[in-house]
């Protein structure tokens, strides 16, 4: 349903929608609190671990893309959920698809910090 705002009225009030969706997801999503939990404690690392802008955009963008992919996994989790409780395939195959983004971000993630922590540590 369109709201009918344009500009910088329609920026206001999607960047609300975004808030909300956000403050969802911190109350209603452990994953979500964890990951954001790592993520915290990482974001100062990466000044110290990267060798300049490039590398400091892997380390923040690698974390960030985790929690984008977890949202949006979260999204498609709450949208089944919504449609029925039953058991259905199709219904199990989107939430394990979705699990399988998460855990592909995360290995993507850490792959990159270990790689770049390594070459920080270990010259």
């Amino acid at each position: 349903m369109k709201s009918g705002h344009t500009g910088w009225r329609h920026l206001l009030h999607s960047t609300g929608y975004s808030l909300k969706g956000l403050k969802a997801a911190w109350r209603h999503e452990s994953a979500f609190r964890q990951e954001l939990a790592l993520c915290v404690p990482l974001l100062p690392l990466a000044w110290w671990i990267g060798q300049g802008p490039v590398e400091w955009i892997l380390l923040i963008g690698s974390c960030l893309l985790v929690l984008v992919v977890e949202l949006l996994n979260s999204a498609i989790e709450c949208a089944v959920d919504r449609i029925g409780t039953e058991h259905h395939e199709l219904s199990g195959r989107a939430k394990d698809i979705g699990s399988a983004a998460v855990m592909l971000s995360l290995v993507l993630a850490g792959f990159i910090w270990l790689l770049l922590a390594g070459q920080k540590l270990l010259g």
